[in-house]
């Protein structure tokens, strides 16, 4: 009876939200809009072209074997650690590289080929997921700061809280794997290695033309979901705040910020942040009540917690793999805690110190060499972003209709 009564709540809540954000939209058409259009430049610029290359190339190395060769060498320091078989280097490796939610994907397609457990996945994906280098030093730290040197410290302080949340997640699920026999890690073997990534080549014995359509068009789906999630919740944070729910739920977030002392104007920003970590970064940065420290360590937070667009994201790929969503949900919060504290701890040696002075100016040298590296990289990738997006839709299109073809000619 309780679980029918909560069926219904549910019910009832789920219908309203919804009901309440398609009259929003008919009460805020013009902002709606704006939204949904900033939505998608991010999608359009930046999202879909970086992430592109690196999606296609992890289909390939799974199907070529490269992925099973890496888990066997990496199986001695993968297994102690996180409690993961080896082939978890290269999805923790891809998903540092590329950021979300490269990790979350890597992980349902090796759980796929099973090659790994239901806890192992579960495991795997609370820690390789985190954003891109090139999205913390370039747009965050020289786009939105205007300042590459803090780039480092919100870097080692997100991959050092990307680890910290690995060990601890390394306790997920152990009592359901007391029963189950215990794998031990096995030895550095470059042979055994080899045999194993040719066993795994040997499977696949599509051409080559086969096997790369389909890693272009199982990429390209993946990233058209991933677009209309960020469109989305632009547009959810949007009308919140159009709707003025942003002010009412920020109070919670302000006692929240008076316990670890940061100053309550930043209520709003990581709110927003809470939803679009790139909204929420650039209006942290642009907070001029907040110290610069202050900023960083609520920027850390942010990136780490990755935002409920993110989440939507990784939750709808790991369902498609049958793989729960709370553990990566709790390592969200985790991983937060942890690049802040990180952040605080290492603003002297990693900041103050390595800027040359306690003052925390930044040389000229250094600050132009920074720029000249990540800043360009970013204004580049958002230049010629949206041309290399459209090409490969159109190589999509074209892929999906002779795959259809080949469908009806078959029937």
């Amino acid at each position: 009876m309780k679980r029918n009564w909560g069926a219904k709540l549910k019910t009832a809540l789920l219908a309203s939200a919804v009901t309440l954000f398609a009259f929003s939209l008919i009460c805020y058409p013009k902002q709606s809009l704006q939204a949904s259009i900033r939505g998608l430049n991010i999608w359009w610029e930046v999202v879909f072209p970086s992430l592109l290359p690196f999606f296609i190339v992890s289909e390939l190395l799974i199907s070529f074997g490269v992925v099973s060769f890496l888990g066997v060498l990496l199986e001695p320091l993968m297994r102690p650690l996180f409690r993961v078989p080896g082939v978890g280097g290269f999805a923790w490796a891809m998903g540092m590289a590329s950021g979300y939610p490269s990790g979350a994907k890597l992980t349902a397609r090796l759980y796929q080929e099973k090659q790994l457990s239901t806890i192992e996945a579960e495991r795997l994906s609370s820690f390789t997921n985190s954003s891109n280098p090139l999205f913390i030093f370039g747009a965050v730290s020289a786009g939105f700061f205007n300042n590459p040197q803090l780039g480092l410290l919100l870097a080692a302080s997100h991959y050092l809280g990307n680890i910290a949340v690995g060990l601890v997640m390394r306790f997920h699920g152990i009592r359901k794997e007391r029963g189950q026999p215990k794998r031990r890690p096995r030895s550095f073997s470059l042979p055994y290695a080899l045999r194993t990534l040719h066993k795994t080549r040997l499977k696949n014995e599509q051409p080559l033309g086969k096997l790369l359509g389909d890693a272009v068009r199982s990429s390209v789906q993946t990233l058209l979901m991933i677009g209309g999630f960020i469109i989305l919740f632009s547009v959810v944070n949007q009308l919140l705040y159009m709707m003025h729910l942003t002010e009412q739920l920020a109070p919670l977030l302000r006692q929240l910020l008076r316990l670890v002392q940061l100053p309550e104007q930043l209520d709003i920003p990581i709110f927003s942040g809470l939803f679009e970590i790139t909204l929420g970064s650039q209006m942290i940065s642009q907070t001029d009540e907040a110290e610069l420290l202050e900023k960083a360590v609520a920027v850390s937070f942010v990136l780490a917690f990755g935002g409920f667009s993110v989440q939507a994201q990784v939750a709808s790929i790991l369902a498609e793999a049958n793989i729960r969503f709370q553990p990566f949900f709790i390592a969200r919060f985790l991983h937060g805690v942890f690049a802040a504290s990180f952040t605080y701890l290492l603003w002297e040696p990693l900041y103050l110190r390595a800027a040359g002075n306690e003052t925390g100016n930044i040389p000229v040298f250094w600050h132009a060499a920074a720029e000249s590296v990540w800043h360009e990289r970013w204004q580049w990738l958002q230049h010629y972003g949206p041309l290399a997006t459209m090409l490969f839709l159109c190589l999509y299109i074209w892929l999906a209709a002779n795959a259809s073809n080949k469908t009806r000619g078959r029937l």
